[in-house]
């Protein structure tokens, strides 16, 4: 009987891991925009990627859909989200909630090897930034990213941790849809700034610049309402 129910065990965590895995590789895409907001992510097509069974494949998607990564349409399927732009300032608002706190937490726990990572970080981001090329581009905004979730980590929550995993994945999806300028996404100068407040202990300051950042990001998206219009209209305007 025990073992029978520890087959079954080793299953469902088997099952687990394999679905963890397709969604972390499946949010990595999005968070580098490898994967665009509509794009099809049919059960078949993940399975037969991953070389894993649809149902495997239906267990990650719906994982992603309830972090607001992917959208799942009766009858129609599994999409990369297409966040509108209330969504869009609905996450921005949340970062300014959110990691300001985390960031108090990571300063109370930093170590100096943990300051030296971060500006390991900024250097990789700053040389990817000289390089010209889209896998250059999906590396330097991985590296962004990187940034912030690393004070997540270095904060010891493991809640926020995961949750700054979604933030940092669904800012990437509106910048994607909504970004302007071709430079960085998130600036690079102002993560040398958050790190030298860290550094100093000035732990207000850094809080100021972490907010000032992430409205920065938030500037550079055109999220104002467009209209809907006719095939005529849209070739005549």
């Amino acid at each position: 009987m025990n073992s029978t129910a520890d087959a079954l065990q080793t299953t469902s965590d088997s099952t687990e891991t394999g679905a963890q895995q397709i969604r972390d590789a499946i949010r990595e895409a999005i968070v580098e925009r490898r994967l665009s907001p509509g794009t099809k992510l049919s059960e078949s097509d993940v399975g037969n990627l991953f070389n894993v069974s649809r149902t495997l494949a239906r267990a990650a998607l719906q994982a992603l859909s309830y972090e607001g990564l992917v959208s799942v349409e009766k009858n129609r399927g599994a999409f990369v989200a297409y966040p509108s732009p209330e969504e869009a300032r609905q996450i921005f608002a949340a970062r300014r909630l959110v990691e300001p706190g985390i960031l108090k937490e990571a300063a109370e726990r930093i170590t100096p090897s943990q300051v030296q990572h971060l500006k390991q970080l900024l250097l990789e981001e700053g040389r990817l930034m000289a390089e010209r090329g889209q896998t250059a581009r999906r590396a330097e905004i991985k590296a962004s990213g990187d940034f912030h979730l690393m004070l997540a980590s270095i904060s010891g929550n493991l809640i926020m941790q995961r949750f700054m995993e979604e933030l940092v994945a669904r800012s990437s999806l509106v910048i994607a849809l909504y970004g302007q300028s071709s430079v960085s996404s998130c600036g690079h100068a102002e993560h040398g700034d958050v790190i030298a407040a860290i550094e100093r202990k000035d732990i207000e300051t850094a809080c100021h610049l972490m907010l000032h950042h992430i409205s920065h990001i938030e500037a550079d998206l055109d999220l104002r309402e467009r209209k809907s219009v006719g095939l005529r209209e849209a070739f005549e305007q």
